[in-house]
């Protein structure tokens, strides 16, 4: 973890002030910026490890600096900040692209903590991808997952998918034919249970679905097991 740049986007001083200063103490290096357009440019000129991004910001919103990065493909971890208890906004900012959130006011060590989780997670499924794909891709189907270039292709055609999607196709991919809860996938691919909020993988699943399967009604690649979760399929080879 040591020497990770986290790139922290807050409009107010004291809170941009604080978290700068207790994660230089865990040895991250921190660049601060204080509006939403400040801080698409500087991650798009020089992406972070990590941002830390407050929802409610000038110029331009949290919400919209995710969605900006994600249409110029730039993936990033994000942790989102929000003073709002609004579970809309929440979910939207996951669906966006961000990897979790917390709600103001938060305690700095959880912080550090659900940062730190982030990028054990990021350098995790890293690993796992150089260790359990040969040449880095997985082909199931139609689909090519290529883990090393965070690109999935159906039929020879680029399928767009947010960060936490490509990270949770690939999650399922690997464990192809397991039968995986939603608390398992809420574990492994969020690191963090949002209070038990399953619904958070059913939004996530069913975005995947639209994009990579042939009918999003009737999958092939994605089952739903009535009353625990999920498994991952796909076509048989032939």
């Amino acid at each position: 973890m040591m020497g990770k740049r986290i790139l922290v986007v807050d409009d107010e001083p004291s809170i941009v002030k604080l978290v700068q200063f207790n994660l230089e103490k865990e040895g991250f290096r921190v660049d601060c910026a204080y509006d939403g357009q400040t801080a698409l440019e500087m991650a798009e000129r020089e992406p972070p490890d990590l941002m830390v991004l407050d929802l409610m910001l000038p110029k331009m919103d949290g919400l919209d600096v995710c969605r900006k990065l994600r249409k110029r493909d730039v993936h990033i971890p994000i942790l989102i900040l929000t003073a709002k208890s609004d579970e809309f906004d929440k979910v939207l900012g996951l669906e966006l692209g961000a990897d979790d959130y917390m709600t103001k006011p938060f305690s700095t060590r959880e912080l550090i903590a659900r940062v730190k989780a982030i990028l054990r997670r990021m350098e995790a499924v890293r690993e796992a991808g150089n260790a359990m794909e040969r040449d880095g891709r997985i082909r199931v189907g139609d689909l090519l997952i290529d883990v090393d270039a965070h690109e999935v292709l159906r039929k020879g055609e680029t399928v767009d998918l947010t960060p936490k999607e490509f990270e949770l196709l690939v999650y399922l991919a690997r464990h192809r034919g397991k039968v995986l809860s939603r608390d398992q996938l809420l574990n492994a691919v969020w690191n963090y249970d949002f209070m038990g909020d399953s619904r958070i993988v059913d939004v996530h699943v069913s975005h995947l679905r639209e994009k990579i399967e042939p009918d999003s009604k009737h999958p092939v690649y994605i089952k739903t097991v009535r009353g625990i979760g999920y498994k991952f399929e796909g076509p048989r080879e032939k």
